[in-house]
């Protein structure tokens, strides 16, 4: 069951919402003090210009001179004007933090994203996790965005509080004189205590009313999910540049425009929540804003009351019905602020199961020894692997050793373990079963991060950024130009970067700049390429290097492939086995297990054996008559 369906009790929404504040207090404390000063400042505009209207009809409505009234109506304008500059001052301020935490939310996951475990990110829980709160915080921003709202929202409703309770004290203290009739019950302790209690009560009402109607909306959270999650494929596969061509090829729009002329989407008109905001979602706000309406009456109705009896002035009369709204009103967004927080604890509870996620892989405490020679064995003893959740191995019983600086290549059909090979060297998992070595160590022991900086690897699925050249290759802001220069060339990339208008400036694609240079699948590869090459690590490994080069780039790349790797243990992917010919030892791979191990020349000479059933799968069409 989802959490977001389950009950948070109060107090643990109470927990909740402030682990969430102190998150943003870390991230931007500004946020808070800018809150507080500008709730306080509106809170004492609006009590100070209430309070000086009331001196000013008091004095108007007596005999006081004019001089006084013209002195209570310069006060007027200088508090108000200096009121309005200052909250409005405070207002940008305030705006400011609130603009740069939304900047700062996305941070709050990336931070756990990058402390995370390839394993535990790989994870399908923990892409639904994080697809639930972004699709949450897209839906009416629930979850830990919602809290910035909620403390904005308390800071004011406690502001107006304060205030109308300092403005309103007087009112109940205040005596109706002696012969005022039936009106001196007035008088009575228990009327103002009523009151009290009933003006608490119809407050209370309307907040739970209003509650009521916005629960709705978290009650929908689930179907809003699904419909963002079909509104960002589909609209956002009508704006991809790279999708145009099949859609218009196929006519897929028709696709599109089915799915929303048969109402899948749940915000239409005639969805659900469409249903429900005209009907009992309307009625609560409706009902709620009645109530309102009903506690003004009662306002204006006991505050005239004492002032008909004599109580006080018509001036007061202005202070004591401003004032108590206001102190009603305030008291009503702050239950509504603790019915949101209350609602919004089950959403909190499923960001922070992803913000609390372990991670599972041991990091070890072993520093590995910085070789200049590159003098580094790794060896797989009887390693066994199954993805979590998977029913079969992906990898049996896999003993194999490295010779040191020597050109790997591994082959297979596809789903053979090649690629699950790479990840469990580079310790992106861990073995199910057996051991991976590092000069007879198990790699375990190795602290993770020296451990992966001994890899230079090209994924089958790499990524580059929409960031400068040099910056791609270095991947840092920093990088040293003429190494950056020097590994394009290696890769075969030095034509394509001399007609870029700004060298290794140059931004990739055009995200970010409209003047980007759009790399093709191979020069994306060759940067790749270009990539490892400057992280210059001990081991280099390339899967499936050129699959998107074209013939002669991918001969010149073999070509060089001894210069490249000089120095380095290289470990080649491919299912072009033409690239085995450069490589010493050739480890084949069929349906997790390690099947053969041995030179080109070698594996050819058992026309049993898988390799040799490979290559002449492929030397066919090269070269018909050995057929």
């Amino acid at each position: 069951m989802d959490k977001e369906n389950q009950t948070v009790s109060f107090l643990k929404s109470i927990t909740l919402n402030s682990r969430a504040w102190s998150i943003w207090w870390n991230l931007c404390p500004g946020l808070f003090l800018s809150s507080l000063l500008h709730s306080a400042s509106a809170a004492l505009n609006l009590y100070t210009a209430v309070w000086l209207s009331a001196r000013m009809i008091t004095e108007v409505a007596g005999s006081s001179s004019p001089r006084t009234v013209i002195s209570l109506a310069l006060a007027q304008v200088l508090s108000a004007s200096s009121f309005s500059l200052l909250t409005a001052v405070l207002k940008r301020f305030k705006t400011y933090y609130a603009d740069s935490a939304s900047c700062l939310y996305h941070r709050i996951y990336m931070d756990k994203m990058f402390s995370l475990d390839y394993t535990r990110l790989d994870s399908q829980d923990t892409y639904s996790l994080y697809s639930q709160i972004i699709q949450n915080d897209a839906w009416s921003s629930l979850g830990i965005h919602e809290t910035v709202s909620l403390f904005e929202t308390f800071t004011a409703a406690c502001a107006q509080i304060l205030g109308g309770i300092i403005l309103a004290a007087p009112l109940l203290s205040a005596p109706v004189p002696p012969g005022s009739g039936s009106l001196s019950l007035l008088n009575h302790p228990l009327c103002g205590c009523f009151l009290i209690g009933l003006m608490l009560l119809i407050a209370l009402f309307s907040s739970f009313c209003a509650d009521k109607a916005q629960n709705y909306w978290t009650l929908y959270a689930p179907k809003t999910r699904l419909g963002n999650r079909m509104a960002d494929f589909y609209i956002s596969a009508a704006k991809d540049r790279k999708r145009a061509l099949d859609m218009r090829i196929y006519n897929q729009s028709e696709i599109i425009a089915k799915f929303y002329m048969e109402g899948n989407t749940p915000f239409g008109p005639s969805s659900e929540i469409a249903r429900c905001a005209k009907g009992p979602m309307g009625i609560w706000a409706a009902l709620s804003q009645s109530v309102s309406a009903v506690l003004t009456v009662m306002i204006y109705l006991f505050v005239c009351l004492k002032a008909w009896a004599g109580a006080f002035g018509l001036g007061d009369v202005v202070v004591y019905t401003a004032a108590i709204a206001n102190l009603f009103l305030g008291i009503s967004q702050l239950s509504g602020a603790l019915g949101r927080m209350a609602a919004n604890g089950r959403f909190l509870e499923t960001a922070f199961g992803f913000l609390d996620a372990p991670s599972i892989m041991y990091q070890g405490t072993l520093t590995t020894e910085k070789r200049s020679d590159g003098q580094y064995e790794i060896e797989f003893r009887n390693v066994s692997f199954c993805y979590p959740g998977a029913q079969d191995y992906a990898l049996r019983h896999i003993n194999m050793k490295f010779p040191i600086g020597s050109r790997l290549a591994i082959v297979g059909a596809n789903g053979s373990g090649k690629t699950t090979f790479i990840k469990l060297l580079c310790r992106l998992y861990d073995p199910t079963e057996g051991e991976i070595l590092l000069n007879g160590i198990d790699i375990r022991k190795y602290k993770y991060v020296d451990y992966i900086d001994l890899f230079s690897v090209v994924f089958q699925d790499f990524k580059l950024f929409a960031l400068p050249l040099g910056e791609n290759i270095a991947g840092s802001c920093r990088f040293d130009s003429l190494k950056a220069s020097s590994c394009l060339e290696k890769a075969g990339f030095s034509n394509q970067k001399a007609v870029m208008p700004h060298g290794l400036s140059t931004f990739l694609y055009r995200d970010l700049d409209g003047r980007g240079a759009e790399l093709s699948l191979g020069e994306a590869q060759k940067t790749a390429i270009a990539r490892a090459l400057y992280k210059d690590a001990p081991f280099m490994i390339l899967d499936e290097p050129t699959a998107a080069l074209d013939p002669v780039s991918e001969a010149e790349i073999y070509e060089k492939f001894g210069a490249i790797t000089r120095g380095k243990t290289a470990v080649c992917i491919s299912h072009r086995l033409s690239s085995c010919k450069f490589c010493d030892e050739v480890a084949v791979f069929d349906k997790g297990n390690l099947v053969q191990q041995g030179s080109h020349d070698l594996l050819l000479q058992d026309p049993q054996g898988k390799y040799y059933e490979l290559w002449h799968a492929q030397a066919q069409y090269y070269y018909p008559e050995n057929a």
